[in-house]
């Protein structure tokens, strides 16, 4: 198998409490997983913020990240991401900057501007403020004044945060945020491993119109990347079976928590349930290891990303830590 040229590898974690498990679990499950992908050589670990969600134990985000960073020596961590409209600026800045203090250059602050939850927990968590489609840009410009350099002028300092410059990328779905990475100068992450339908139109929009800047040269592509790997092509599709039911939960609004797996679970569904999972599941890449290779090459042929970060939904952690070390093989033999 031939190595894929210039392209690092990520995690991301979401955390999974899985059926008969708790929270408790899902969190010592994480911090396992981290120190794995560190050992494999893996660029960054991060977590995703969702709330209201059972099965997802990474609400408190920037929690995680510092418990995560505190349990790895080397390894990149940060967020997958920060939901924006979720919080204010100056918290963020002061929550990240904080981590950046305790972990130096070992922090990254990805950003969406999706709430992560159901419009009425959306109102819990930010009470009767309205989103419009202005702020988002605003605040991300905000969160970059907070954490550069004090400005003359500059009365609301994050303490901690000013100064730290944490890594700012820009994530997203659609077009609104590669068009805005671009016009930044950030980097952007596409998140494929559950919305592939735009990823190579959002990836060309970025790069055609990307512009300098002090944090970035040249543009860089991050791209998720659902991955289920084993000893077989067989074996593989019996274990992703765990991530097309949570798939197909998440398509009939019934979220719960990551179930085992099982056999022959796509034969006993409608067409078009089998569709929406496959369109959900359009950049994932399940099988032994060498068609998990081709799979990861193609994708890379696809888009040219500069990374690829997995998210590895198995319900068996032993045999998901050995699905990340069949793809660090895979990626690199």
């Amino acid at each position: 198998m031939n190595p894929l040229p210039n392209t690092k590898l990520s995690m991301l974690d979401l955390i999974a409490i899985r059926e008969g498990g708790n929270v408790g679990q899902a969190l010592a499950i994480g911090r396992e997983t981290a120190q794995h992908v560190e050992a494999l050589g893996f660029t960054r670990y991060w977590v995703a913020e969702h709330h209201n969600t059972p099965g997802i134990a990474s609400s408190a985000t920037a929690v995680l990240v510092g418990h995560m960073a505190g349990a790895t020596r080397r390894i990149r961590v940060g967020s997958g991401g920060i939901m924006l409209p979720n919080h204010a600026p100056l918290v963020v800045a002061e929550a990240f900057g904080t981590l950046a203090e305790l972990y130096p250059d070992r922090i990254d602050l990805g950003l969406g501007r999706a709430p992560g939850t159901d419009q009425l927990t959306m109102r819990a968590l930010r009470r009767d403020r309205i989103e419009t489609e202005a702020d988002f840009p605003r605040e991300v410009a905000e969160l970059q004044r907070l954490l550069g350099p004090r400005q003359p002028d500059q009365q609301v300092i994050a303490v901690p945060g000013c100064g730290t410059e944490v890594p700012i990328w820009l994530l997203g779905s659609s077009l609104f945020s590669a068009r805005l990475a671009a016009e930044r100068g950030l980097p952007y992450a596409f998140a494929s491993h559950f919305a592939p339908a735009m990823l190579l139109q959002a990836i060309e929009i970025y790069r055609r119109n990307f512009r300098p800047s002090a944090k970035l040269a040249q543009p860089y592509v991050m791209v998720g990347v659902p991955v289920i790997a084993a000893d077989s092509d067989e074996e593989a599709d019996y274990l992703a079976s765990s991530t097309y039911q949570r798939v197909l939960g998440i398509l009939r609004g019934d979220r719960r928590p990551l179930p085992p797996p099982v056999a022959g679970f796509l034969a006993g569904l409608h067409p078009q349930e089998r569709a929406g999972i496959a369109g959900f599941l359009g950049a994932a890449v399940i099988g032994g290891a060498e068609t998990v290779h081709a799979g990861l090459l193609a994708l890379k042929e696809a888009t040219n990303a500069d990374e690829m970060i997995l998210v590895s939904d198995i319900f068996d952690p032993v045999l998901r830590l050995r699905s990340l070390e069949i793809t660090a093989r895979s990626f690199v033999d």
